[in-house]
Order: structure tokens, then sequence, then C-alpha cells
């Protein structure tokens, strides 16, 4: 996070497009270590009851960034002129040293496992403890398994892949916030109105090669999904089930994509831009949850599956950007999110039908392999939440 920072910072000293792709590069390269780390870290803590709402929680600081993120920009823009820097570099500049200064504060605050939590009382620390294992079948163990056999283990895990896959089609939907202008563009507006319609995600616009920032005001599409993602991860947590708080949004998304491809109707179109981030994050939030709940022991094997999972899930916003093409209708883009809608819900109910039976297995007293819960949580019951 202080690296992060501190290269969100030195791009207020580029002067040519070399230096900012350079910058651009290196500070992704330190950004992608962030999200499965902090997935990881949050899956030392909560359990299974609690981490849907918790991810979602995460996540929804994203998007609060992309609602409300113009407002701050345009305060620190008016900066544009002292000491001789132009307002975009006070952007970066400002925003990089709190990241830094943020990072710095929160490394003597936030503990390192539920051991290590300070100012509990002894009761309240046992049950923290005996929650975790309760719920996970086993204390996290470092030293269950090697790092290489960690990563074997979940590379080998059919359940790794079937999550994989799932996230994978719900991210290829989820590109289209990287074009949301461009769309939105498409229902007639005027550029400002545009642009406060939607959200530039960590991006600036540029008019006459000037860094301008899209708009002053609260962006509704992602206002609407900071709560759609809090009450569906709440409802999931609650009812203790995941498959239903996954297919059910992404129906949703389903639907809006099948708007945007049958009309060019300004109202029905921003409809459906309107529910496709609050539908596709939502359902992701709920799955990787899921991921964390089913994929829980060894540690090693968790933050292994976490982070080849989003490692490879965020490779559509690689490709997907040259779907987006022959506007208005951007049909391409908007039938491949279509498909992509479709085969999300068949992964899931793949997904959901394998967990079951392994749980079938379990009830029965049947050996599940080497893929199943570990002898330790065979023992006190472990059950996949499905």
């Amino acid at each position: 996070m202080a690296l992060w920072g501190v290269l969100s910072a030195c791009t207020a000293a580029v002067h040519n497009p070399s230096g900012l792709m350079a910058s651009r590069f290196f500070l992704g390269f330190v950004e992608a270590v962030f999200f499965p780390g902090a997935l990881f870290y949050m899956s030392l803590f909560y359990t299974k009851k609690q981490f849907a709402m918790r991810t979602a929680i995460l996540y929804s600081g994203s998007q609060i960034g992309n609602a409300f993120g113009g407002l701050f920009a345009v305060a620190i823009l008016k900066l544009d002129g002292k000491h001789g820097l132009e307002g975009w570099r006070w952007l970066f500049l400002i925003e990089g040293v709190a990241t830094v200064g943020l990072a710095i504060i929160l490394a003597f605050i936030l503990p390192n496992s539920l051991k290590s939590i300070t100012g509990l009382s002894k009761l309240e620390h046992e049950y923290l403890l005996w929650s975790f294992e309760e719920d996970h079948g086993q204390q996290d163990n470092t030293d269950e398994a090697s790092v290489q056999k960690g990563v074997m283990i979940a590379v080998t895990d059919p359940k790794t892949w079937f999550f994989m896959g799932t996230l994978y089609c719900i991210y290829i939907a989820g590109a289209v916030t990287n074009f949301f202008p461009s769309v939105v563009a498409t229902l007639g507006y005027s550029r400002n109105k545009t642009y406060g319609l939607t959200a530039v995600s960590d991006s600036l616009a540029c008019d006459n090669n000037i860094p301008i920032i899209p708009s002053d005001t609260p962006q509704p599409p992602y206002v609407l999904c900071v709560f759609a993602m809090i009450l569906n991860g709440f409802h999931s947590d609650k009812k203790q089930e995941r498959y239903w708080h996954i297919v059910c949004p992404m129906v949703i998304c389903l639907m809006a994509n099948i708007i945007a491809v049958s009309t060019l109707n300004t109202a029905a179109r921003y409809v459906a831009m309107m529910l496709m981030p609050g539908s596709f994050y939502s359902a992701a939030i709920v799955l990787l949850s899921w991921v964390t709940g089913t994929l829980s022991q060894p540690s090693i094997k968790r933050a292994s599956a976490i982070a080849m999972i989003n490692a490879v899930c965020n490779t559509p916003n690689v490709w997907a950007s040259y779907l987006y093409y022959s506007p208005p209708r951007y049909l391409a883009a908007f039938l491949v999110n279509l498909a992509a809608s479709v085969l999300a819900i068949i992964l899931a109910t793949v997904t959901r039908v394998y967990l079951q039976r392994q749980n079938h297995k379990l009830d029965r007293g049947l050996d599940v392999g080497r893929n199943g819960p570990t002898p330790a949580q065979i023992v006190v019951g472990f059950r996949y939440v499905v």
C-alpha cells in the first residue's frame, strides 16, 4: 500500500507519454497484490458467517471512490498553478502522499493474526479463537504445508477451477465499467452530463491534452452498486447461502445486457447501465466469499487460490477493450457480456452440484480424496456452504 502511494505520487513528475506508461505499469504491478492480499488478510479473522458482508464493505471502497472521487479531485484541481505545478500533478501527489501516510498508520494498528489482537480481555480473545476454529474446523497453521505444496494443492483442486471460471465470466461482464463514458455517450447527452452519469475509475479524461476530472457530482451507478453489494453480502451471510446470491444478481446482469443489445432507447439503456455494476459486483463479492470459505484449509492453499483466481480473472480488463467498437450499439461487447453472464450462471450451478455431492459423501462418512477438507476439519463435521 505504501509503495502504491509512492508510485502514484511519482506520477506527478511525468512529462511525456513514455513516462506515464512506465509509471502506470509499475503502479499496476504493485496494485495487483493489494486486493487478493486484503481478501486473505480478512480471512485470517472472519468466519463464513461474516465474510461476504466484509468483502462487500472492502469492495465498496473502490465503488465509493468511483462515485465521489470527482468531488475530491475538483477541490485539488483548484491548486492549479500553485508552486508551479499543474492541478493534475497536485492530484497524484496529494493522493499518493495520503496513501503512504495511511499505510504507515495502519502498519501500527492492524494485527497480524487473531492471536496478536490487543485490547481484548482473555475471555474475548479465547472466544474469537474458538469461533474461528469452530467455523473453519481448525486454526490456521502456517507449518501445515510449504508454499510449493500449498500452490500445488490449490492448482489440483477442481473447486479452484470452478470458482475461477465463474468469476472470470463475471469479470468479463464487469469490464464494461472501463468503458462507461463511451457507452453512456451513445445516449446523446453532452460530454459533461455523460461524465456526470458515469464514472472513470482511477483515470482522467483529456481535452486538448489537458487532464480534466469528469465530474464533480456523485455517480449514480456506483452509488446504487454500493447499496446492492452490501445488501447482497449481508443477506448471504445471514442465510449462509452463496449460490442464489450469485445467480440472482447475474440474472439481473443478463437482463441488463439484453436491454443494451435490444434497443437504443435512452431511458432503457441508462436503466441497463444503472443495473450492470450493482449486479455483477454483487455476485463477485459473494463468489469471493465462497472461495475463502470453501478452500479454507490449509491456509497456504487458501492464499494461493485467492491469488491465482484474482490474477487470472482480472485479465478480461486487457482483452475486453477490443470489443467496444461500432458505437452506438457496441453489439459485439454486449453480446459477449450476455454470453458470459449465462456461462457464469451455468458454472455456478456446476460448482453448487459438485459441493453438494461432496457434502453428501461427508455425511455418509465416505472419503472425498485429497481435495476435500483436512482430517481435522472432517473430525469436527466441516461441510461446504452452498
